[in-house]
């Protein structure tokens, strides 16, 4: 037992992930922290086609119309303060006009189509259990846009509801894919706005529902605890942002840490390093760009890059050498 902090423990039997895998990742901003240092690992991944989703209803509602063949037209869209939104949506996807609208948000939702038959993973990370209804529709919303309250009705999920939501979109899910295994996570980020209490309900709900789901598929679907590493193995306010709701940054380093070292293999581990290493050093800012030891640097990390897509062809490191070969030829 360590005297300092309370050591969280780690599920047994989570997917181990390679960069072979193919990922996708959707919920709150937390999967888009996490899913960005997976991309930056090279792994395959799409990440968040709708945008930040917060409630698991939302999550499933957007897998569905994957599955449905949905295409988005303007009646689905609505116009409010000067740009054209999605109710589905995170506001990344609101533009001036409906056309620039449409083009982002059908070119995501083909994209995240053709991907659902080579799934390996859904890594879905729920934020709360509160959501917001649409007045007129009934339907629940991915994001408000900043619309007047009378717009919508809030309330707050059931148990029951999750389980049976999510519990048919795996069904659906696999019988198109059958290899497909869920790994779910609920967000360490609280929704002060909902009030401490009425945020411990909501994660609670979340919790519970995440549960009854691994009972019902075993092997099938997976439990990461993000929210208990922060809530426990780092209960400290040092540990968040200066917003004291969102983890910082040394947080999120420390829960992809823990991330890596139960749902990683060894082999997809070191790889991650050297990609990492890669990064770094094009970060790297130079005395003098136009210098020979800087030259020869940019091509000591073409080499390394070389040597590891000889070993991994798989991966793409076309960004990379195209800002080595644009810094060597200035």
């Amino acid at each position: 037992m360590n005297r300092f902090y309370t050591t969280v423990e780690m599920p047994v039997g989570l997917p181990r992930l390679s960069q072979r895998d193919h990922l996708l990742l959707m919920g709150s901003c937390f999967a888009t922290h996490i899913g960005v240092r997976l991309q930056e690992a090279k792994f395959t991944c799409d990440v968040n086609p709708y945008g930040i989703l917060y409630n698991p209803l939302s999550v499933s509602a957007a897998l569905r119309e994957a599955m449905a063949g949905k295409n988005y037209e303007k009646e689905d869209l609505h116009n409010y303060g000067g740009l054209w939104h999605s109710p589905m949506h995170h506001g990344d996807f609101s533009a001036p006009t409906v056309e620039e609208a449409l083009a982002h948000i059908n070119m995501r939702l083909e994209n995240l189509r053709a991907e659902l038959g080579k799934l390996d993973v859904l890594v879905a990370t729920w934020g709360t259990a509160w959501v917001y209804e649409d007045a007129q529709t009934g339907r629940v919303v991915g994001n408000c846009h900043k619309r007047p309250e009378r717009c919508f009705r809030r309330r707050r999920l059931t148990v029951e509801e999750v389980v049976d939501d999510w519990n048919d979109l795996i069904r659906q899910l696999r019988t198109m894919n059958p290899r497909l295994r869920v790994l779910l996570t609920v967000s360490p980020i609280r929704h002060l706005r909902d009030g401490l209490h009425a945020n411990q309900l909501s994660k609670g709900t979340l919790l519970l529902a995440a549960d009854k789901l691994i009972e019902k598929m075993p092997g099938v679907v997976d439990y990461f605890p993000a929210y208990e590493l922060l809530m426990d193995e780092l209960r400290d306010y040092r540990f968040y942002a200066a917003d004291m709701v969102h983890p910082s940054d040394v947080a999120i380093d420390y829960v992809w840490q823990r991330f890596c070292d139960v749902c990683l293999t060894d082999e997809a581990r070191r790889t991650a390093d050297e990609c990492d290493a890669i990064r770094k050093s094009l970060a790297h800012k130079p005395f003098r760009v136009d210098s020979e030891n800087y030259k020869s640097f940019l091509e000591q990390i073409l080499l390394k890059i070389d040597r590891l897509n000889e070993k991994y062809p798989y991966l793409d490191f076309e960004k990379e050498r195209m800002t080595c070969r644009i810094r060597l030829n200035r």
